[in-house]
């Protein structure tokens, strides 16, 4: 953490000279994505500065419980902004093209914990070893001197929870689990997040995950697996992509499985592929390969063809790769 601890002091000193701040994240925005966000956006309204957040798609239900996420724009405001937090994005383009062709923004700063993130930002704050980008923000705000206050640890602890599969996954680190325990310090009811984010499924969702769960295709050797939603599984159960958050720990939890994926239809002839390891293959390789990205274990792009076709091509990298 040492490295970036400049950037950390740079991007203090934006906050402290400027007044009005845009602050967004990627499409599809995840728990980590509108956590960190808010968790950001309730430290700079607390210190009195102008803050708007916006991003290019809405905010998923599971999350609609975060402070000021009622608060949120669906459509960039008509006004300048002196700086604008691009968190969690990994490509600046995934901002969205309002925020990436916006002349009315003028300083961009990039807070991200994916590896190979781009440095689009004019300070770029990015830590691979970092459990969520809302560990990032906790960051910025201990390193300015200033406590959480309860509104920020709700989102802080959100985001991490959701980042971490709830301390399952490989990056549930000494800090995320510090983090977590000082924001239940503040006044944060594990179970009423938990509650929020996992024990209120709508019913298409349910409904969805068994059309999902129907297409389950594992590998002749047992080591990878995958799920698939259509657009046409979108149509039968009223459903939308939001409701696919978490499908693939499904596959992910077979055992041998060693890489789940999950083939999501965005548009004909293009699916967006995810994938989760647990830790013997480089799942970033892969989706590199396809023009995405991603860390070691967790990873995505996009690939055009049917269904059939980019299944084949998929396996066909992870088998190249073993």
């Amino acid at each position: 953490m040492t490295a970036i601890i400049p950037e950390i002091t740079q991007i203090l000193a934006e906050i402290e000279k400027s007044s009005t701040f845009l602050i967004t994240s990627h499409e599809s925005p995840d728990p980590d994505a509108v956590g960190s966000s808010l968790a950001l956006a309730n430290y700079l309204a607390a210190r009195g500065k102008d803050v708007t957040v916006y991003l290019c798609d809405p905010v998923p239900e599971n999350c609609a419980f975060l402070p000021m996420a009622d608060q949120v724009f669906g459509e960039l405001p008509e006004k300048e902004f002196d700086v604008c937090f691009v968190l969690d994005v990994g490509e600046f383009r995934r901002a969205g093209k309002a925020i990436t062709a916006s002349e009315r923004i003028g300083r961009f700063i990039n807070i991200d914990h994916h590896l190979g993130c781009e440095n689009f930002g004019l300070h770029n704050l990015i830590d691979p070893r970092a459990c969520a980008t809302a560990a990032l923000i906790y960051r910025i705000i201990k390193a300015a001197g200033h406590e959480v206050d309860y509104p920020t640890a709700l989102c802080i602890y959100t985001a991490i929870l959701s980042d971490t599969g709830s301390f399952h996954y490989s990056n549930s680190d000494p800090e995320s689990f510090a983090i977590a325990g000082e924001m239940i310090a503040k006044g944060v009811n594990a179970w009423d997040v938990n509650e929020n984010l996992y024990e209120s499924e709508p019913l298409q969702r349910i409904a969805l995950l068994a059309l999902a769960l129907s297409d389950l295709t594992v590998s002749p050797g047992g080591e990878y697996a995958s799920v698939t939603v259509t657009l046409e599984m979108y149509r039968q159960t009223g459903s939308t992509a939001e409701d696919t958050d978490r499908f693939i720990n499904y596959p992910r939890s077979i055992r041998g499985v060693q890489v789940a994926l999950f083939f999501r239809e965005i548009s004909e002839g293009l699916f967006k592929v995810g994938f989760r390891s647990k830790g013997k293959v480089d799942v970033s390789a892969v989706s590199a390969h396809f023009g995405g990205g991603g860390h070691h274990n967790a990873a995505g792009c996009n690939v055009k063809g049917t269904l059939a076709e980019v299944k084949a091509l998929v396996f066909d990298r992870l088998e190249k790769m073993r």
